[in-house]
């Protein structure tokens, strides 16, 4: 046997190895309990969205919540014609960003700033009794700045309180999960 008749199944046995390998790997994490993130599954099918409504957390988790099945009202929304104002209330109570300086230069220069968004929140059954008490949720990121990059800073800042407002929509969603209604 030739040396070139033998190298281009040298491929073929190292794909056999990997794919062999990958099926041993798949069925030893299904084994352990590992198991891909699905569809949230809520213990309510209604929400109505009461407080802060207009603020961009809240806009992201209707659009969350409604894409994950559950029919969102908002307090401008009328009741539908079967009275369904849904069957748990989530109660924006707080919505705001903060932006407070961290360090300083000795000439007084803004060095170093930290981004907060705290989001407060609350949510109860449409006879009013309390599923999750008043809860709060800050999250905090640090960011460098100089002034000779102003327009690039307040751009990472935007792309900064995007995330936060993403992860908390995520952490309010995996509370939301846990509540039965």
């Amino acid at each position: 046997m030739s040396l070139s008749a033998a190298l281009p199944s040298v491929p073929f046995q190292r794909r056999a190895l990997l794919r062999g390998a990958g099926l041993l790997l798949a069925t030893g994490l299904g084994g352990c309990g590992f198991a891909l993130r699905g569809a949230p599954k809520f213990g309510f099918e209604s929400l109505r969205l009461a407080g802060s409504e207009t603020t961009p957390v809240s806009v992201e988790l209707a659009r969350a919540l409604a894409g994950a099945g559950v029919l969102v009202f908002k307090s401008s929304t009328p009741p539908s014609p079967e009275g369904d104002t849904g069957q748990v209330v989530l109660t924006v109570l707080t919505d705001q960003r903060e932006r407070a300086v961290v360090g300083q230069t000795a000439a007084g220069q803004v060095r170093e700033l930290q981004l907060r968004t705290r989001f407060r929140f609350r949510l109860a059954n449409a006879a009013g009794k309390l599923l999750l008490d008043n809860t709060e949720l800050l999250l905090e990121r640090d960011i460098s700045f100089t002034e000779t990059a102003v327009l690039a800073k307040e751009a990472e800042e935007a792309l900064l309180f995007r995330d936060m407002q993403s992860d908390i929509v995520q952490q309010v969603m995996r509370r939301l999960v846990a509540v039965q209604a």
